[in-house]
């Protein structure tokens, strides 16, 4: 793209994660004319973008995209880079059409094609599957701005590992699962204190063989075929899970506490350029890491197509008000699992089959009547 002027498919992919290589896998094998378009300058960017000791809780066999599993024999549970190289891989192996570099930054209607602007060009789509998930931009509490100016603080989408800090104690702001292991990988050189309330854990190693491969296959059982928005158990887990943050998953409070790490209430204002914890204590800190999640924002996608209290209005991925536009890898899209591994495929086979029908149905001859 070069700024000349629009370029048009059938269907453009925005992201190329799991979500959208999945799509792409069944828009291939459709035989559609598509692009799958991606902001990082690399496939895996994001997953490259997040902290060095990452390791997912999906055990490798379990890691399953459309048409290929992920390569077992390179570790139990896959790290950062091993499940980035994974997709690099893949989309090679199946020659989809993934362009990097590409920001989209926003989708709108022209007549009956959509448009999507870049910084210097655009791109005209019949359907759009948007990938690229909704949490876009870090949030980080307002009183961050009261700290003191020598404080290192940074939000957990930037923190790599423990030379970005300062000598010193650190204080790791929310208590979920990211917190929990960048508090353990900044212990081992610093003071470090984890603030926010205890959610709950998963009560056993999911390290060990047993939990790898038989309690997990129950998990998964449970997150991709139970707890969907088709059961009153599936209803109720998203309103919780949409309320309150996730459990820690791989981490327990002992391994915190074996560590030297202090659990600490929550972060709830500043004094004198310090933190400030909700029981009144002032925190004497060098660094402070955010990791406090994103905010839910999809407002660069320019249609009629938000609810009275702002939130996405679909069906399983097929927004109905507008034909042609769909999404992959939301938050309980269908399932507990949809934003996760093991249950973006599903959800990927079958927007691409609503977005079949909707052409099969489109260029199917009327029916004239006699």
């Amino acid at each position: 793209m070069d700024g000349k002027g629009s370029e048009r498919f059938d269907t453009v992919v925005v992201g190329a994660g799991q979500a959208g290589l999945s799509a792409g896998y069944h828009l291939k094998r459709a035989g559609r004319s598509f692009v799958i378009v991606d902001a990082n300058d690399r496939i895996g960017g994001s997953w490259r973008k997040r902290y060095d000791s990452l390791r997912l809780f999906t055990p490798s066999w379990a890691v399953n995209l459309p048409g290929w599993r992920f390569p077992r024999k390179t570790a139990h549970h896959p790290t950062r880079d091993q499940m980035a190289d994974y997709l690099e891989a893949y989309a090679d192996r199946f020659d989809l059409p993934v362009r990097t570099g590409v920001d989209v930054q926003r989708i709108s209607r022209e007549g009956g094609r959509y448009v999507l602007s870049l910084a210097d060009d655009r791109i005209e789509a019949d359907h759009v599957i948007v990938a690229s998930g909704a949490d876009r931009d870090p949030r980080v509490p307002m009183f961050s701005r009261e700290l003191d100016p020598a404080i290192v603080q940074m939000h957990s989408s930037a923190y790599r590992n423990p030379s970005q800090l300062r000598d010193g104690g650190v204080l790791v702001v929310g208590a979920g699962n990211s917190g929990a292991d960048i508090s353990l990988d900044a212990v081992g050189s610093h003071p470090t204190w984890l603030s926010g309330p205890d959610r709950g854990h998963v009560p056993v190693n999911i390290d060990t063989w047993v939990a790898r491969n038989v309690a997990f296959r129950v998990i998964r059982f449970f997150g991709v075929h139970v707890l969907t928005l088709r059961t009153p158990m599936g209803r109720k887990a998203r309103a919780k899970y949409a309320s309150q943050g996730d459990m820690l998953v791989r981490v327990k409070p002992k391994h915190l506490v074996a560590a030297g790490i202090e659990r600490v209430p929550k972060t709830v204002g500043v004094s004198g350029g310090r933190p400030v914890l909700e029981d009144g204590r002032v925190l004497d800190i060098a660094n402070v890491i955010w990791c406090t999640g994103f905010r839910h924002d999809l407002s660069w996608i320019d249609l009629p197509v938000f609810g009275e209290d702002g939130e996405l209005q679909h069906e399983r991925g097929v927004v109905t008000s507008e034909p042609g536009l769909y999404f992959v890898g939301l938050f309980f899209q269908y399932s507990a699992a949809s934003n996760v591994i093991p249950g973006v495929p599903r959800d990927a086979e079958y927007v691409v089959e609503r977005l079949l029908d909707r052409d099969r149905t489109r260029s199917a001859p009327e029916t004239v009547a006699a």
